[in-house]
């Protein structure tokens, strides 16, 4: 009796086996599509690498507008070449970079035309601060300089690029008193930290410690420390007052910047070049 018992309840068991393996998965399947329909999940995302352009070092992004600065013609004076505007779209981009007047306007992730002499004048005050630049440089103001934002653009790498603000005493200016004036200047249209200047003032030379100013300059940018840059052609200057230095990026790169000064119109100048 007992034996006969036995074999029903494994057969009871052996039943109930092959019942919960044939529905068992569609009816939890059921259950858990009633618990996931109709109730809204939030999840986090990492999104802190997408972006209207990559995430470029200090050093990185200082390479790349000094390759296209020297692409084009380089800022200045009476003294130096002034940039041609070009007005082409970025199709026609041709070679390993590109300095193009962007028409389009900031992306709104940039400092607008309305923002640019405000954020430039807030650069001023940090360099004079900092004593890069002397306290009597007056403020930058809309009706005295034109501003124009250009794109410096790695063309076989076009994610790789910087957006600048170029400020320059406007033409009907150019004969005014300068003294205690930016003459030009380009400005990064992210954070407003200003690369290149041209500056008038009653400094003469002897009074301007360059590695001092490189130092200060370079702090102030966030940029790595520089070298002294020995291997220099005085030729490819117009000024004899002036010292260059080399920054390099983790790739391998250099970036020349110099800071010089005219004589005669005491200018002093910071430029960046290849």
């Amino acid at each position: 009796m007992k034996k006969y018992i036995l074999s029903l309840a494994l057969l009871a068991l052996t039943a109930m086996v092959v019942v919960i393996s044939i529905w068992g998965p569609e009816a939890l399947a059921v259950y858990k599509d009633r618990d996931v329909l109709n109730a809204i999940r939030t999840q986090e995302e990492e999104t802190g690498g997408v972006g209207y352009r990559y995430q470029l070092s200090s050093n990185e992004k200082l390479y790349i507008l000094s390759q296209c600065l020297n692409s084009q013609s380089v800022a200045g004076t009476e003294q130096s070449v002034q940039t041609r505007e070009t007005d082409i779209t970025y199709q026609e981009l041709t070679g390993t970079y590109a300095f193009v007047v962007n028409h389009n306007g900031p992306s709104g992730q940039e400092i607008t035309d309305e923002e640019i002499y405000e954020s430039t004048n807030e650069g001023l005050a940090v360099l004079k601060e900092m004593g890069v630049l002397p306290d009597e440089i007056k403020e930058v103001q809309a009706g005295s300089y034109e501003a124009t934002l250009y794109s410096a653009i790695d063309v076989p790498e076009p994610r790789n690029n910087v957006a600048v603000w170029k400020l320059s005493l406007v033409g009907s200016l150019q004969n005014a008193n300068k003294e205690n004036r930016l003459i030009d200047a380009y400005v990064d249209a992210d954070d407003g930290k200003i690369y290149e200047f041209y500056v008038r003032s009653k400094l003469k030379w002897e009074e301007i410690d360059p590695d001092e100013l490189i130092e200060k300059w370079s702090s102030y940018m966030g940029l790595t420390a520089p070298e002294a840059y020995e291997n220099d052609n005085p030729l490819l200057e117009t000024t004899p007052y002036y010292k260059k230095y080399v920054f390099t990026t983790a790739g391998g790169e250099r970036t020349i910047v110099t800071v010089g000064f005219y004589d005669g119109i005491n200018e002093l100048f910071l430029k960046i070049s290849k």
